[in-house]
């Protein structure tokens, strides 16, 4: 076996390793690729035949060839807790006996907040869906109402199944990250939304065709797919003329957030949104100004104008 061979063969294994023991999604296995490859072209730049011949300094040299390509910083992380992972496997493989990625820095991220909608921005968009009085209307108010009442992901809505849901107790049952599931309540709202689609507009979209099980269908009566969902999405912000960057995934922020300011407890947050760490729930803690001084001026004896 020559050494490319040899290299292609250990990140085969390790994508097996990925697939079987920690169950990755294939958007993940194909990032795990690319960044491992990517360094696999870098170390053929530099004559570095095998994965054990990588030292610390050329994890630091790969960190400087990134940052000279301009690549944000939330990719160059990404990058290197790939190789970082990849590197682990090795060692756990006996195929090398340090890890040369666990000594590089990973360069700051700054920390961003995420965008939600207030009441009323939600509302404008759900009255929106009301209007449209015919099977893929019925089916957008579902999409609406659905991602603002679990903060379910758009994957986790689009492979969501009739049979998952159980709208006499008003919860569903979600395949998250890792096929992780996990049951979420989703609201009275939803639920008579989602009675009326399964009654009427469902039905209009599966025009007498093999039902594949989906809730959410489009026009042909097949599965919505992620990219959809995102243009139905802009497709009703566009007729709202809401001036608002909102995607799919800020019903999943507003979710969070509004359950924060309504007083929930941030270990309930985390288990609804599926999230492992509870450091990732803990961006939602952020309120808004509103909010704030509305406490302010209720909780402060200063707060209110004495007309001086």
């Amino acid at each position: 076996m020559d050494k490319t061979e040899e290299l292609s063969t250990w990140v085969e294994n390790f994508i097996r390793y990925l697939k079987v023991e920690k169950n990755a999604s294939p958007h993940t296995l194909r990032s795990y690729v690319a960044d491992i490859n990517e360094f696999v072209t870098f170390m053929e730049q530099h004559q570095i035949s095998v994965f054990a011949a990588v030292s610390s300094l050329h994890g630091r040299s790969f960190l400087t060839y990134l940052v000279k390509k301009n690549i944000a910083k939330r990719s160059m992380a990404r990058k290197l807790s790939s190789l970082r992972t990849f590197f682990g496997f090795l060692m756990r493989e006996k195929h090398i006996d340090h890890n040369p990625f666990q000594l590089v820095s990973t360069p700051k991220l700054e920390k961003k907040l995420p965008s939600f909608m207030y009441p009323q921005e939600i509302q404008t968009l759900l009255d929106l869906t009301a209007q449209a009085e015919n099977a893929l209307g019925e089916r957008d108010r579902v999409i609406f109402e659905l991602l603002y009442a679990s903060g379910m992901r758009v994957s986790e809505l689009t492979t969501l199944t009739v049979n998952s849901l159980d709208l006499y107790t008003g919860v569903a049952l979600v395949y998250g990250k890792g096929s992780k599931e996990r049951y979420v309540p989703i609201g009275s709202y939803a639920i008579d939304a989602i009675w009326r689609y399964l009654e009427q507009g469902r039905k209009e979209l599966l025009r007498g065709k093999d039902d594949p099980g989906h809730l959410i269908l489009n026009y042909r009566g097949e599965p919505l797919s992620d990219r959809s969902v995102r243009r139905v999405v802009d497709k009703y912000v566009t007729e709202a003329s809401m001036h608002l960057h909102i995607s799919p995934h800020t019903f999943r922020h507003t979710f969070a957030t509004h359950l924060l300011n309504g007083g929930a407890d941030l270990r309930t947050v985390q288990e609804l949104l599926g999230h492992v760490n509870l450091s990732t729930t803990q961006i939602y803690t952020h309120v808004t100004k509103e909010r704030l001084r509305e406490v302010y001026n209720h909780a402060h004896p200063r707060s209110h104008n004495t007309g001086r």
